[in-house]
């Protein structure tokens, strides 16, 4: 079998964290670390893309990483407009819209933009990203918020959640688009995922706090007090907005958003701290089960991942609650980085076919 390399890049706020794979085995991983005064020069966060690519090329020399027998560059896709899951080409329009930030500005809009940086200066390596937060296989009755004026969109962990949903499939003899599952990405945001046959038809949107409280989201709130609160001039917008996303949930209730550090106290006989986790636990049940008639009750598994699945109380907490609906099976962690790998691997060996982003 021929030896395929593939480079993962994953820009974080103030980390990039690379792996190169040579077919499934990872060879050389890193998390590069970023100090806020190296970043505050830059304006804008798509500024940062040469500044981080030369990193990566220095790391990558002194591990002695032989550069032209990379294949595929994957990274981590960013907020580009609504498009369906798979692997896609790094082109123009892709390029365009990661460095105009039209729907926002986050780190993971970077990795494109070092991937292709990286890549034109290779002989044999192409440029892609997978699985962006932005993939979107809503259905139309899943898209309806209740008034024309709002639209229900699709943000989520997407990467985690398909990666880990395909090796769900895999352990148990199938394949992914022959099953229905419930997926729960279980990190700072919380989503929780209706995937049919292969397809998200239904997910909170976790980017601005959707759905459950996780440890830096309030969740959804109730509306008319959001309201109340928004038109009482003591509140800027910006402020409101951090009390949605990044300063609310636990970090709101407890002060810190380390579920591990209130799981401890809570342990400690901390009455507080257990209440709320507890609480986020009950949440996050809520939300499984509204994605149970999504799926018209036919659920072959329940999976849940990410950072908090680390938690046996935590899971606990939610298996009790969920497990008449279908079996339920963790996967603590999130690799991301063998997931971008993986994706890389499957279009170097022809097993996915490269989907283009359009204009």
């Amino acid at each position: 079998m021929e030896n395929l390399h593939i480079l993962a890049i994953n820009p974080g706020s103030t980390s990039t964290k690379i792996a190169v794979y040579k077919n499934a085995n990872p060879v050389f991983l890193k998390n590069i670390k970023h100090d806020n005064k190296e970043l505050k020069d830059f304006e804008n966060i798509a500024d940062q893309h040469e500044f981080r690519k030369q990193i990566i090329l220095e790391e990558l020399k002194k591990a002695d990483i032989q550069l032209d027998m990379i294949r595929a560059i994957v990274g981590r896709g960013g907020l580009v407009k609504p498009i369906e899951s798979g692997i896609y080409k790094v082109n123009d329009a892709l390029i365009r819209d990661l460095k105009e930030t039209k729907l926002g500005e986050h780190a993971s809009n970077l990795g494109g933009l070092i991937a292709h940086e990286i890549a034109k200066n290779l002989p044999n390596a192409e440029a892609y990203i997978a699985d962006p937060v932005v993939v979107d296989e809503l259905s139309p009755l899943a898209r309806v918020s209740g008034h024309p004026a709002f639209r229900r969109k699709s943000i989520f962990h997407a990467l985690n959640q398909k990666a880990v949903a395909r090796l769900h499939a895999k352990s148990v003899m199938k394949s992914y688009e022959e099953m229905n599952m419930i997926v729960v990405h279980l990190g700072g945001g919380i989503s929780i995922g209706a995937h049919e046959r292969g397809r998200v038809i239904d997910v909170n949107q976790a980017l601005d706090g959707e759905g459950p409280f996780s440890p830096e989201r309030s969740g959804t709130l109730p509306i008319g007090d959001l309201v109340n609160m928004c038109f009482s001039g003591h509140y800027p917008k910006e402020k409101i907005k951090k009390m949605i996303t990044g300063e609310g949930g636990l970090v709101a209730y407890l002060g810190t958003n380390s579920a591990y550090d209130i799981e401890m106290n809570a342990m400690n006989g901390d009455e507080e701290s257990k209440f709320y986790f507890d609480a986020m636990a009950y949440q996050v049940s809520k939300s499984i089960g509204s994605m149970c008639p999504v799926l018209k009750g036919k659920v072959d598994a329940i999976l849940l991942t990410g950072g908090i699945a680390h938690s046996k109380y935590f899971v606990n907490k939610i298996i009790e609650r969920v497990f008449r609906i279908a079996p339920v099976h963790v996967y603590p962690g999130e690799d991301e980085m063998r997931a971008l790998a993986m994706n890389g691997l499957m279009v170097l060996k022809g097993e996915v076919q490269v989907k283009v982003y359009d204009k």
